[in-house]
């Protein structure tokens, strides 16, 4: 008897096949060059795909890619084991910190809570460490709730731990080079990445309440980086519409939102603001950004 239920998995959304490309190339260009030895273009690949990973786990969050759970349970695995970190973590740094209050005073980790309001090359490289020394105690009352009133969901998180690091101690055991090369310095380098992000996106926006018909709390990036990193630089469409789907956010940033941000929050694109404020800005003040914060916004 036919239980109505589809034999195979299926995506919710058809532009996720870009999504389980990127899950399915990472893996494969590090055992390509495991067995074959380092190729500089392979890695370089996959450096970038480590971005895709992190964007992929964001995403997935926020709206799970498959229609059933054991399919969504399977890819949480297969993330945690590509990305180096188990990804039950975005549910309390993200959706119930970041979106809830938005880089204002009460987002552990806004841009403006460590050395003031920046936004310079040091600033962008010390936010991720920054990030982790106060996010991992968040990661740590949040598993102790879940042991108290939900251990099924905090075995599950464990698992995501155990699965890691089973990967990691295999690996080095089997070749702690490769292990390093291959695996574990990429993935760091995602996570690098997936933490910095938030810096690129919010230092110096306007941490204080949406004003008037302005939203200026994001930076927003146009260009390239969003087809091929799922319109992770359309930060305000994404803050106001959670629960869409990446592939509708070029809709409504360029319909309902781009208008409404300061004009200096939406760059063209994601490059030539780092190489102009980073890099030109380390030596001339007039390639700085400026601050949108006010003195009576709270720190």
């Amino acid at each position: 008897m036919n239980s109505g239920r589809p034999l195979l998995p299926t995506l919710r959304n058809r532009r996720d096949w870009q999504s389980l490309l990127y899950l399915a190339a990472l893996p494969a260009l590090a055992a390509w060059q495991w067995r074959h030895g380092f190729s500089l273009p392979l890695y370089a690949l996959m450096l970038f795909l480590t971005l895709g990973i992190g964007v992929i786990h964001h995403n997935h969050t926020h709206v799970r890619m498959w229609r059933g759970r054991r399919a969504n349970r399977a890819t949480d695995f297969w993330i945690t084991l590509l990305q180096g970190h188990p990804t039950f973590v975005f549910y309390p740094a993200h959706v119930a910190n970041h979106h809830r209050h938005r880089h204002g005073p009460q987002d552990i980790a806004r841009t403006y809570r460590f050395g003031g309001d920046t936004n310079h090359l040091w600033g962008y490289l010390a936010h991720p460490v920054q990030a982790v020394w106060v996010l991992y105690p968040a990661f740590l009352r949040w598993l102790c709730r879940l042991y108290r009133h939900r251990p099924g969901a905090w075995r599950y998180c464990m698992a995501q731990y155990a699965a890691w690091l089973g990967l990691w101690a295999g690996l080095l055991a089997l070749n702690p080079v490769k292990a390093l090369v291959f695996v574990i310095v990429p993935q760091l380098h995602g996570l690098h990445w997936l933490l910095a992000t938030n810096y690129l996106q919010h230092a110096h926006a306007d941490g204080g309440p949406a004003r008037g018909r302005t939203l200026g709390y994001a930076r927003n990036f146009e260009g390239l980086v969003n087809p091929l990193l799922f319109n992770i630089g359309l930060h305000t469409a994404h803050h106001e519409h959670s629960r869409a789907h990446w592939s509708e956010l070029t809709r409504l940033h360029h319909r309902r939102y781009r208008h409404r941000v300061p004009a200096t929050l939406n760059e063209r694109g994601l490059a030539p603001y780092m190489f102009r404020v980073f890099i030109l800005g380390t030596f001339s003040a007039r390639f700085r950004s400026r601050p949108l914060m006010t003195r009576t916004t709270p720190r």
